[in-house]
């Protein structure tokens, strides 16, 4: 175990901070507000398009901060490696999760391995807890969303969900689909100068209309969904249409869900297009002063309800 931390992880993840030796180690983080975050990883297969659980495991974690209006600064592991695992494969994660925290701006600061027996784990699980500072008065959350209020979206839903099963080959489709893991730092650091920024949430498990549900069921308002101006890729909706699955509620782990003040909805639309990860950001709908529901408007004028997730249709996707 020692060989393997200091060959493996201390090799790919070395920084001043990173002792090896220490039960416990000191973070400077100024007389700002401390913001932490715990988040664990369990995809399957461990590598798939446009990343790996290495790489989700950071993203995963500074995106919790991110959308928290935080700046990520350390992270700490835990890694539970079955029996038998290539060291090859461990090697290109580990190396994966360093470049990931490196291109962030976030250090690895602690961590630590367990081995179970082969046949009790998926050949990897991580843990992560990652701390950050929030500038003093900052607050966002469900609380400040009011009626009228402006939903936005950063880019196409159901990338990272659809990627991932693709990459299970269980039903013999192929595809060009990459994961949109990614830090969504750049995405939040855009619209915090906006003084009607009220909520921020990267729409992982569950997707876009787990969001939209949870945003109705804390708020007791409504919210309203266009599906028209939901922005789905092509290949997503496809495979969606094939395998009866709904892109709303697939996971995704490089997009924002935003709501603002609708007179700066405009602004926020257009701070978030002016980035790569933004080009496809669109306003998405409206949180209305009705019951607490989530209500999908389709092209044609219809209207149907999204109810909240009662099964995840793709366990094991983050």
């Amino acid at each position: 175990m020692r060989e393997l931390i200091e060959q493996v992880f201390a090799h790919h993840l070395s920084n001043p901070l990173l002792d090896i030796q220490a039960d416990a180690v000191p973070v400077s983080v100024g007389a700002t507000e401390i913001m932490v975050t715990t988040d664990g990883f369990t995809v399957q297969p461990l590598e798939f398009p446009g990343g790996d659980i290495g790489s989700l495991a950071v993203h995963g974690t500074i995106n919790d901060l991110a959308v928290s209006g935080a700046t990520p600064l350390y992270l700490s592991l835990s890694t539970f490696i079955e029996e038998g695992m290539e060291i090859a494969q461990l090697e290109r994660i580990v190396s994966s999760l360093g470049r990931a925290a490196t291109s962030a701006g976030v250090q690895v600061v602690a961590g630590d391995t367990k081995v179970v027996r082969r046949g009790e784990g998926g050949g990897l699980y991580i843990a992560a807890t990652g701390v950050g500072i929030r500038a003093p008065g900052l607050s966002l959350g469900m609380q400040h969303i009011r009626a009228g209020d402006a939903m936005i979206v950063s880019g196409p839903v159901g990338d990272h969900g659809i990627a991932v099963m693709l990459a299970r080959e269980q039903f013999g489709l192929r595809s060009d689909l990459q994961s949109d893991a990614a830090s969504v730092l750049p995405l939040t650091r855009a619209l915090l100068p906006l003084s009607g920024l009220r909520f921020m949430r990267d729409p992982t498990r569950g997707g876009l209309a787990t969001v939209a549900n949870e945003i109705s069921r804390a708020t007791g308002l409504g919210v309203l969904l266009r599906d028209e101006q939901i922005p789905v890729r092509e290949a997503v909706r496809s495979v969606c249409e094939m395998l009866g699955y709904d892109p709303l509620y697939l996971a995704c782990e490089g997009r924002v869900v935003a709501v603002v003040a609708a007179d700066q909805a405009a602004a926020a639309l257009a701070a978030w297009r002016a980035l790569p990860q933004g080009e496809f950001a669109a306003i998405i709908g409206a949180v209305e002063k009705t019951q607490p529901q989530v209500i999908m408007e389709t092209a044609l004028g219809g209207k149907r309800f999204l109810e909240e997730l009662e099964d995840d249709p793709l366990p094991r996707i983050c």
